[in-house]
């Protein structure tokens, strides 16, 4: 989403030089990239954490029917255009894009149009259709591919690139009008279900020429479209060459992110974006990572722990290209499918069980898409930093940010433009009724507040963040059963702790003690608030009060809506 056309809310035909853009609310130009996940569960994100938070959009994973099978990639290799995969059924695709949008949330399709399946041996699609590598019945027979069926061997060269098979999928013919058509016909099903912006998946491999045309046919012509296109120097197909398009993801993004945040300097960040060679802000689609980059390595990704939340927080404060924050799940083998991808469709996750990382729903990352909303517009100000890894910013008069990616806390006055109040650092919480559910930072009559930043996280703050400036408090008291699989010597137990009060705020001896009744499962409820997010360990304590800390970065929950969260944890050595 060009960033300049979301915060003026077009919804005219723009000018030809510029990308088009669909209509949301102004300035909500944040996208929630909900990988894997099914059409049930996105849904319930919307109504619950993604409308709340003020995400623009929400980008699914394909919707069409694909090749069976476990891994992610088999939803990559479409069958045919029916609406109907491992993430449920058309019926409920169009719930979700309805109760989405009831929440103020676009939904963004991600389109395979590039080919159809890598499988040479044919086989039954997820839906039933039964097909063959070059064959399709009801969709494309042999004609509709390019002759040269073999892979690329040399990227060096653009024909073969467009025109031969990216490992062993079976390249469409995208220059033929039948062909284009039934893209168009495609991409058009979807937007009568509501879908107002598409991915175009390997966007590189088909003609620029072929994707425009495309577009041309559609029924909404300020459709938007992000399109992956991966550049690199010594190849002849530029990113930039699909700009006219509309956006382009700017994959150098990402990677000069971890360059920067992983071993280089904070401080190098002073003018990042065109300066340092990216597209035009305007037609760049960013991210710290996606669903390729977190698998190959070339980004950070969520096992960087704070440093990737870092980037991220940086990544939505900063004024360059429109952001998108990938959520997926974790892995260790990088083909692995979304957690109960074997048992058929794909249950619903529940955010931080089962390996699903919901990094949409991190505090730090989620809270920021409000100060994303909030400083639209605005321009950077009030740059300062120690000339190494902290760094602190002004967005004008509408917000500024702190980030200490180093081992010390940093405490100093900081300047701002912001005007005199109270306001709540959203990288610790959110405004309530009485003030702030984290700590709040007084800003005086001169711009000024003196604050202690720990290491390696931010603080942040926002016009639309003052404290006292929520009308409501969560009353419902839901339960999160915290579980988890533990062994333990004579006269130890096991406690879990957290950041919250009910959970000892950090005070290993005021930790809640949880039940052997299921050894090795330990066990016990606890109430919160309804959608209280709690960071927590578990904690072995033994009859003198020493205690033994699990391993790892802090878990975090997230009390439900209603009801109880069940979590089954192992002990972290």
């Amino acid at each position: 989403m060009a960033t300049t056309a979301l915060a003026a809310g077009l919804t005219a035909a723009p000018l030809a030089a510029e990308p088009a853009v669909a209509a949301t609310p102004a300035s909500k130009s944040v996208t929630a990239v909900m990988f894997q996940w099914p059409w049930t569960a996105i849904a319930r994100e919307c109504t619950n954490n993604l409308g709340p938070a003020g995400y623009g959009y929400v980008q699914t994973s394909p919707p069409q029917e694909h090749v069976q099978g476990t891994q992610w990639w088999t939803n990559y290799q479409p069958v045919s255009y029916k609406i109907e995969s491992r993430f449920g059924t058309r019926a409920q695709f169009a719930s979700m894009v309805q109760t989405c949008k009831n929440a103020g949330v676009q939904v963004i399709a991600d389109v395979v149009i590039n080919h159809m399946s890598g499988q040479s041996a044919g086989g039954t699609g997820w839906a039933g259709t039964v097909f063959q590598h070059y064959s399709y019945p009801g969709t494309y027979g042999s004609q509709d591919f390019h002759d040269c069926r073999r892979d690329i061997t040399n990227y060096g060269n653009a024909w073969e690139v467009q025109n031969c098979n990216l490992v062993n999928l079976a390249d469409l013919k995208t220059e033929s009008d039948y062909v284009r058509g039934r893209i168009a016909a495609y991409m058009n099903d979807l937007i009568s279900l509501g879908v107002t912006g598409f991915r175009v998946d390997a966007a590189k491999h088909i003609p620029a020429a072929d994707i425009a045309n495309i577009k041309s046919r559609l029924t909404n012509p300020n459709v938007y479209m992000v399109q992956e296109v991966i550049g690199a120097a010594s190849e002849p197909i530029k990113d930039t060459d699909y700009t006219y398009i509309s956006d382009v993801h700017e994959f150098d993004y990402a990677r000069e992110l971890k360059r920067v945040f992983n071993g280089g300097q904070l401080s190098w960040l002073s003018n990042f974006g065109e300066a340092w060679g990216l597209m035009p802000s305007g037609s760049a689609g960013v991210f710290v990572d996606n669903h390729d980059t977190e698998r190959n390595g070339e980004t950070l990704n969520q096992t960087y722990a704070s440093t990737y939340t870092l980037a991220n927080v940086f990544m939505l404060a900063w004024p360059y290209g429109s952001p998108s924050v990938h959520s997926g799940y974790s892995f260790t083998n990088k083909d692995a499918g979304p957690p109960g991808a074997g048992t058929g469709t794909v249950p619903a996750p529940t955010c931080y069980s089962n390996g699903w990382r919901c990094q949409h729903d991190w505090r730090e990352i989620e809270n920021m898409v409000g100060f994303r909303n909030a400083t639209a517009g605005a321009a950077v100000g009030n740059w300062w930093t120690n000339g190494n890894n902290q760094i602190a910013f002004g967005r004008g008069a509408k917000g500024y940010v702190v980030i200490n990616r180093e081992g010390a806390a940093l405490s100093r006055t900081f300047q701002t433009s912001l005007p005199a109040g109270t306001y709540c650092d959203v990288a610790q919480g959110l405004p309530t009724s009485t003030g702030c559910s984290g700590r709040s930072i007084t800003v005086n009559a001169s711009g000024q507040f003196t604050a202690t930043v720990n290491a390696n996280t931010p603080l942040a703050l926002h016009v639309n963040a003052k404290a006292g400036a929520s009308t409501t408090t969560p009353t419902t008291q839901t339960t999160i059963s915290f579980g988890v699989n533990a062994t333990t010597v004579y006269g130890q137990n096991v406690r879990v702790v957290g950041n919250h009060p009910s959970l000892g705020s950090w005070n290993a001896a005021a930790g809640v003690p949880l039940s052997s009744a299921a050894y090795p499962v330990w066990r016990a409820g606890v109430a919160f608030p309804a959608g209280t997010r709690v960071e927590y360990k578990y904690v072995k304590v033994d009859g003198s009060g020493n205690v033994v800390w699990e391993s790892g970065v802090n878990r975090v929950a997230t009390a439900p809506s209603t009801g109880t969260l069940t979590l089954n944890d192992a002990w972290r050595n």
